[in-house]
Order: C-alpha cells, then sequence, then structure tokens
C-alpha cells in the first residue's frame, strides 16, 4: 500500500460524455426489454412475460445507474472505498439483478422461429459449454480479484480511461456469468445440480471473505491507496459480498425446479414434443 497517494485513478477521466454515455446505454437496454417484454405479452397473452422478470430487469439497470454515476462515481475515482462500493454494486448486485430477469428467454420467445434456433444452437455449442461451467464463471468473477488487487493491474487499469471502463466491463460480464451459471433461470446446458452449484458459491463466499480479510490487514495487495481507505473498501467487500452472495443463494433455492421425467414422444416422428427454442416460445 502506498500511504501517500490520495487514492485510485488520480486522474478521474472527465467530460460530460462520461457521464451521458452510460445513461444513453441504460435507457436504450431498459427501452428494448421493454419493448421485448410487451412483444411477448402480445404473441401469447396465456402466458405472457411475468411483470416482475421486467421489475428485476429495471432495478439491475438502476444499480449501474447508480454506480456510474454521479455522486459515486467521481467518489470513486479518489477514494477506494468508492472503488469497491461499485465494483459490489456492477459485479455482483446489478447481474444478480439482471440475471433474474431472464433476457436469453425473452429472446428465445420473441426471435423469429430461425433466430431462436441459431441462438438455441449457440448455447450448445462447446466454447459455450465451457463458459459456463461453475468452475470457470467463478475463476473469471472471483478468482480474478486476486489478481487484480495483488499486482499492479488494479493502478494500471484506473489509471486511465480506458482501462477503467474494460474493468467495469469485466465486473460486469464476469458477475453475470456466475451469476447465470448458480441460480439463472435461463437455460443453461451444462449447468450442474443445486449441490455441486451450492458448493461453488460456497468456494467463492470463502475466496471473497480471505481476499477481503487480506486486504484489510495489508498482506500481498498492490493497491495505492491509503491505509483508512483500503480497510473501508475490504469492510464494504466482506459484508456486500456476504449480503449480495446470501442473496444468490436464495435466488438458487426460490428458482430451483426438480429435474423433470423422461418427455413425451411424438407417436409421429419419436422425437421430444418440445425442445430449444420451441420450448422457449
Amino acid at each position: 500500500m502506498d500511504h501517500d497517494m490520495p487514492g485510485p485513478g488520480d486522474h478521474a477521466p472527465g467530460g460530460l460524455w462520461q457521464t451521458l454515455l452510460p445513461v444513453l446505454g441504460l435507457l436504450l437496454a431498459s427501452a428494448a426489454y421493454l419493448l421485448l417484454a410487451h412483444r411477448a405479452r402480445r404473441r401469447n397473452s396465456a402466458r405472457g412475460w411475468g411483470r416482475w422478470r421486467s421489475a428485476a430487469f429495471l432495478t439491475g439497470t438502476f444499480l449501474l445507474a447508480v454506480a456510474l454515476l454521479p455522486p459515486l462515481a467521481p467518489f470513486a475515482h479518489h477514494d477506494f472505498r468508492g472503488h469497491m462500493a461499485q465494483h459490489m454494486l456492477i459485479g455482483m448486485s446489478a447481474p444478480l439483478a439482471l440475471v433474474l430477469s431472464a433476457p436469453v428467454t425473452l429472446l428465445l420467445r420473441t426471435l423469429p422461429a430461425t433466430r431462436g434456433r441459431q441462438l438455441t444452437k449457440a448455447l450448445h455449442t462447446r466454447p459455450a459449454r465451457i463458459l459456463t461451467h461453475p468452475a470457470v464463471a467463478m475463476l473469471l468473477s472471483t478468482g480474478t480479484l486476486a489478481l487484480l488487487y495483488s499486482t499492479p493491474l488494479y493502478h494500471a487499469s484506473t489509471g486511465n480511461a480506458a482501462g477503467h471502463w474494460l474493468l467495469h466491463a469485466h465486473f460486469l460480464l464476469s458477475g453475470c456469468l456466475f451469476a447465470h451459471v448458480i441460480a439463472g433461470p435461463d437455460p443453461a446446458p451444462s449447468r450442474p445440480g443445486v449441490p455441486a452449484r451450492l458448493v461453488c458459491l460456497g468456494i467463492a463466499i470463502a475466496a471473497h471473505a480471505v481476499i477481503s480479510q487480506l486486504m484489510y490487514g495489508g498482506f500481498w495487495i498492490d493497491i495505492h491507496a491509503p491505509v483508512d481507505q483500503v480497510q473501508g473498501g475490504a469492510e464494504i467487500m466482506y459484508y456486500g459480498g456476504d449480503i449480495t452472495e446470501l442473496l444468490l443463494a436464495a435466488a438458487l433455492v426460490t428458482t430451483w425446479r426438480p429435474a423433470p421425467g423422461p418427455q413425451p414422444r411424438s407417436a409421429a416422428t419419436g422425437s421430444p414434443l418440445a425442445t430449444g427454442a420451441a420450448a422457449a416460445r
């Protein structure tokens, strides 16, 4: 730790576009989701689309707005505690809400049949299966934290605008991937059973606790910020991570469904009656 430096990201990215761009992106994402949800209700009024799913997506975009806009965003450029609050919102809280909105299922219900089959096929490819394996998702979301905070990578990434936004993107995408693998309602062909996912979540919780405790004690970290900021950030990581991961565990239990039995087969074709995109529609 560097006791003399005021905090991470000494030259915070500036300019009005740094605020307008996230606002525009979040508004467009929200409008697109609500439009698809409306289309899903029109196509099948019986099944419709749960309004709580839409509420979950809007909650996720709201949490991202809190993280990326003033007053938190400017504060995060000068105080490590603000950075860690951003990390909790972008990498853990917002992804859980976004994943629970089931965006892939919504796409499968609204895309044309050909596009829906293409998306279903993409979800079954080998790269997709590897990426959605719990161990890989945990390594990308939790494992990279040790690399980030114990090497010069953190200071390098927060020292310029491009690196800072890439760090945000990594937090968001890896957080969404992990939440999807553990408790996402969207289809995941290689997702293991509930016991295996609970074990994976338990390992992630333990890893978060260890990293935050090492950070609090100043062991094996490379963070250019005053001690009180680093310790405050470690506390936010410890308690904020616990709360979000408990919510993730609750989502896993809530969204869990028993494994379906053998599907009835068509007498004419001998194939399952509903698969892939057709099942989602």
